[in-house]
């Protein structure tokens, strides 16, 4: 196992939110993302783990260090965004905690439209949906086709209608999160969560949420291998004790 590395951080009281950041190679987008996860409501702690980035997001993360509640780690190797969640989810002290991506595809504006619904008890998990919003640009290409056909899957395994299962923007009670006793080590955290919170019986709600799609060449990382794995996770859940 790699070690863990973490930044000067100071950690100032009880929050109420863990924002889990895993980075990789994002060094033209990390800085205005953590800039907006700062501005968002609540009171927060960000979490941002950079997955052995190759390019200059260590450069661009050291600029944040010694800001209250915001903690920075790093895989001396890429390991993959499932091993950065579970990394920054060992050290999530907020009562519920939510997954953000640093591509700056989801807006953390949208945060009180998930934790609200957990802070009132309607739901312990909430995805917030790309799929639910009609005014966000959502072309069909093979990422659009991946999705509908993961929803399928579920729906077809579980028994759950979801119209995103591959949203970012997943939002737990925390301490129902860590039961779940993640193995993830890529994308295949997404499955994986879902598979074993539908296992469980446990609800999932969805809202919608806004999104600004980023294509391959702007740097869209998962490819169709991740897509297979996606798949075989959400089998392989449903038939495992």
């Amino acid at each position: 196992m790699d070690d863990v590395c973490g930044g000067s951080n100071k950690h100032g009281g009880q929050v109420e939110l863990s924002v889990l950041i895993p980075v990789y190679n994002e060094e033209a987008t990390v800085a205005a993302l953590v800039l907006r996860v700062l501005a968002a409501p609540y009171r927060k702690q960000i979490v941002v783990v950079d997955d052995g980035s190759t390019d200059d997001t260590p450069r661009v993360l050291r600029r944040f260090a010694g800001i209250d509640n915001l903690e920075v780690h790093t895989h001396a190797r890429n390991r993959g965004k499932g091993a950065a969640v579970r990394t920054a989810l060992a050290r999530a002290r907020g009562r519920f905690t939510i997954i953000q991506d640093a591509d700056l595809e989801y807006d953390p504006q949208d945060y009180p439209l998930l934790i609200e619904v957990l802070r009132r008890g309607e739901a312990r998990v909430v995805y917030g949906s790309r799929y639910l919003d009609g005014r966000n640009e959502l072309p069909v290409t093979r990422f659009w086709f991946g999705v509908k056909l993961l929803n399928f899957m579920v729906t077809l395994l579980y028994g759950a209608r979801v119209t995103d299962e591959a949203t970012c923007y997943k939002a737990f009670d925390t301490e129902l999160l860590r039961t779940l006793d993640l193995r993830c080590t890529g994308f295949e955290f997404c499955p994986e969560v879902t598979a074993k919170l539908l296992k469980r019986r446990e609800r999932i709600m969805e809202v919608p949420i806004r999104y600004a799609y980023r294509t391959v060449a702007a740097g869209k990382k998962i490819g169709w291998s991740d897509g297979v794995q996606a798949f075989w996770t959400l089998l392989k859940y449903r038939f495992i004790k």
